[in-house]
């Protein structure tokens, strides 16, 4: 997230928000996902 917001010209990444999900015969597997807002911050 952090690479992505520098490529995009930001300088912080504010609202972080982690989701994950469970998925696979009996949950076996785990989906995290992340997102977040990339400003810049003077």
């Amino acid at each position: 997230m952090e690479e992505e917001a520098k490529r995009l010209g930001a300088n912080a990444v504010l609202s972080v928000d982690l989701d994950y999900e469970t998925l696979g015969q009996n949950g076996g597997m785990l989906m995290v996902s992340a997102s977040g807002t990339a400003v810049l911050v003077e």
